[in-house]
């Protein structure tokens, strides 16, 4: 709306130019010139407001996207093995993202004045003349077809720039996770040439897409001055009385004339200001399309939409297992489980043993919800595992996998991972409890790095442990190859307090250690494929 406020000021402008022709003087402007000032204001004020209006439905929306997002990546499984690299993720989310502000706020407002304004003013200016019509109608549509040609190159680029970017940033993060391990290892040299060459290749993909947006640019510019100096050509040869055709029988006046000369550059204007947020659109929808590919569907969480309980469970006794008719296969692998049947006694300690790939962590990522089976039924404590019970269920269960992640924080935030109610003394007792108050980076107020930079390995499995402690409420412990990697000294203190902790629990272990199958109540081998009953 604003910029069709230009049509009355310039039939403002070339009346005032039409009456000082005539020689009526200066006092002829007067009323054009306060009508041209009013609407410059009125045009001032639309373009503001609009822009403020624009920019706030723009960043609601960016907001709604990154909700989304961060929805969809929640609701679906941690043993998904399709789930995008954090790095990748973080790096579309954070950064990538922003990109679509200026597509929303420049490119959007500028695609519907490109449409909307060109055809009213094309449409006053036949009223003057049908021929200067004519030229830019021939003009207009020139440019559009020369930047789709450069904006699909355009879009390869800017696509190719963010995969190039979002590569660099997750080889970063995980090099940034392995600082120690690289250090160690004295690859820090090698891991700084290998940056390096990620950072100049993302240089070179960045001057592609700006070399790109110049030429789109150009193309413009120069079909824009051709329609310009064809339209100026015709109404001063036609004022000249060199051409008499072009109008509707008679010639034009002066007033006339300028009034068609000033509204030809605004007949280009939205094109050009279409081609200078070009750049925008490219990284716009390449951005949006990242989003989308976070947003694919996945193995899903069960329950993912479904909210834990908000307070934590009174007085609970050990809950039974019971797994009847069981089927899963692992997306695009083989058949784990057919048929599985399997029975846990309540409070009963029971471990899950077989080679690599037998399923064991499968199994226990069936029972805590993190997947859903494809035929069969899991109860817990008598309550059938579906979406609807899930989280509920979730909340009870307390897991320990055999790679414990430690996250960017605070010891105290490792340890209690949200929970509420969690206090700093129930954080000091459950650190004890693992052997931890003797470590110097492991007291509740320290910082730890991502990927737990300061501890060790046995002093990692200790703190995923601590956090088994720290959930009193959890009467089922699943625990995942608690004693892997670990010295032999190491191994035996995690399984005394496991052990310990599980007094009273139901306990699910798997493993291959045999004197931790030995600790337990029963054993049960997971050897044969697929497995059919486990009573």
């Amino acid at each position: 709306m604003a910029a069709l406020f230009w049509l009355p000021q310039a039939a403002l402008l070339a009346w005032a130019v039409q009456r000082l022709g005539r020689g009526d003087g200066f006092v002829a402007v007067v009323i054009p010139a306060a009508g041209i000032l009013l609407l410059g204001l009125l045009r001032a004020a639309c373009e503001a407001w609009g822009a403020r209006q624009v920019y706030a439905a723009a960043r609601a929306g960016l907001t709604a996207l990154r909700a989304d997002v961060a929805a969809a990546l929640s609701a679906r499984s941690p043993i998904d093995r399709s789930r995008p690299a954090s790095g990748l993720a973080a790096s579309v989310i954070a950064e990538q993202a922003e990109a679509v502000v200026p597509y929303l706020v420049r490119y959007g407002p500028a695609r519907w004045r490109a449409t909307v304004v060109p055809v009213v003013i094309v449409i006053a200016v036949a009223f003057q003349s049908w021929l200067a019509a004519l030229i830019l109608l021939i003009a207009a549509p020139l440019i559009p077809i020369f930047m789709a040609i450069v904006g699909w190159r355009a879009k390869a680029a800017s696509e190719a720039q963010m995969v190039e970017m979002g590569g660099m940033n997750a080889f970063l993060l995980d090099r940034l996770r392995g600082l120690a391990t690289l250090r160690a290892l004295d690859a820090v040299d090698a891991t700084a040439e290998r940056l390096g060459e990620a950072a100049q290749n993302l240089r070179v993909r960045t001057m592609a897409v700006l070399r790109i947006a110049f030429l789109s640019s150009a193309v413009l510019e120069l079909f824009s001055a051709l329609g310009v100096a064809m339209v100026a050509a015709y109404v001063g040869f036609h004022l000249l009385g060199t051409f008499e055709f072009g109008t509707w029988g008679r010639r034009l006046t002066l007033g006339e004339g300028m009034f068609v000369l000033l509204l030809a550059p605004a007949f280009f204007e939205p094109l050009r200001d279409l081609s200078a947020v070009w750049h925008d659109r490219a990284a716009g929808e390449a951005a949006l399309r990242s989003l989308d590919e976070l947003s694919a569907e996945g193995v899903p969480l069960p329950g993912a939409a479904v909210s834990p309980p908000s307070q934590p469970r009174g007085v609970s006794t050990a809950p039974t297992l019971r797994i009847r008719d069981l089927h899963y296969a692992q997306p695009g692998g083989d058949v784990l489980f057919e048929r599985y049947e399997l029975r846990v006694a309540a409070g009963e300690h029971v471990a899950l043993m077989g080679p690599s790939g037998s399923g064991k962590t499968a199994l226990l990522s069936l029972v805590a919800g993190l997947v859903r089976p494809q035929h069969g039924e899991i109860a817990i404590g008598g309550t059938l595992l579906n979406d609807r019970t899930a989280a509920a269920l979730r909340a009870r269960i307390a897991w320990m996998g055999q790679r414990p992640h430690v996250f960017a924080g605070s010891v105290h935030a490792n340890v209690a991972l949200g929970r509420t109610g969690v206090q700093t003394k129930d954080v000091e007792a459950a650190m004890q409890f693992a052997v931890l108050e003797d470590v110097a980076q492991a007291h509740p107020g320290m910082s730890l790095g991502e990927g737990g930079s300061g501890l060790s390995g046995g002093e990692a499995v200790r703190l995923a442990l601590a956090r088994v402690a720290v959930h009193a409420h959890a009467d089922l412990l699943l625990v995942d190859e608690p004693t892997a990697h670990l010295d032999t000294q190491t191994a035996e203190r995690v399984a005394d307090a496991l052990i310990e902790l599980a007094r009273g629990k139901t306990l699910i272990a798997a493993t291959h250690d045999p004197i931790l199958a030995a600790r337990m109540h029963r054993t049960i081998r997971l050897d044969a494929v697929p497995r059919q009953e486990a009573a």
